[in-house]
């Protein structure tokens, strides 16, 4: 049986950070379905009526991760979006969309403002996961934001098909992801002559990628795909 807080752990102001800050630790390293309420509390020196108590449900508790570092990085997102269409030259517009994207992701080393490494990792996880929670959840919290994205490039690049823009912007954030996560693998593959963990030069060189990748000519959809011939087996 869960018990629940007592009243002094109800008020412990630092309990639902140390909860939710287990989670996200938990969650990062192990995915969502492998972690139960009661790791969480164990991990946080709580006891699982603490986390029931703050945040209800497990998936109440994911909710909350993602609210409090998406609001952030979403409201700096729209404001550089903002900004970036404004921008005439529709060169620099691109460059300027795509960097409004990119830099609210590493700009700041909190948790809590650009996303940081950690939660970049877990949102990764969720991702490949598949869990329906953390579907809804991710839809919830980047859709509208990915829209505008979507929208401002295909506005600058209206000869591109939104779908094909979609698509590119799809793999800009895999490589978004992969760039936090694993910025060692840019330092050894390069035999240290770049610095993964550099974030300017990881953003310069996302940037200009993407930009390229967005201004690639578009799929030509009306070419039918070529078949083999279909060889019959009587003879």
């Amino acid at each position: 049986m869960i018990r629940k807080p007592t009243s002094k752990e109800a008020r412990k102001p630092n309990m639902r950070e140390a909860i939710l800050a287990a989670a996200e630790e938990l969650f990062a390293i192990n995915g969502f379905n492998a972690v139960s309420v009661r790791d969480i509390a164990h991990a946080a020196g709580a006891n699982p009526g603490s986390v029931t108590y703050h945040f209800k449900t497990k998936d109440g508790l994911l909710l909350e991760i993602y609210r409090r570092h998406c609001g952030p990085m979403n409201l700096r997102r729209s404001e550089l979006l903002a900004a970036a269409r404004r921008v005439r030259d529709l060169q620099d517009r691109l460059e300027a969309i795509v960097r409004a994207y990119v830099v609210p992701a590493f700009t700041s080393g909190s948790d809590l403002a650009g996303g940081g490494a950690r939660f970049t990792r877990l949102r990764a996880v969720m991702s490949a996961e598949g869990n329906e929670v953390a579907r809804k959840i991710i839809a919830q919290t980047f859709d509208d934001t990915s829209h505008a994205f979507i929208d401002a490039i295909h506005d600058s690049l209206p000869h591109i098909p939104r779908t094909d823009i979609v698509w590119r912007s799809h793999f800009l954030l895999g490589a978004l992801y992969y760039s936090l996560v694993t910025p060692d693998r840019v330092s050894r593959l390069s035999r240290g002559e770049a610095d993964g963990g550099d974030a300017a030069s990881a953003i310069e060189q996302l940037v200009q990628a993407t930009v390229a990748a967005f201004q690639a000519p578009p799929l030509d959809h009306a070419a039918p795909a070529r078949r083999r011939p279909v060889v019959s087996s009587k003879t």
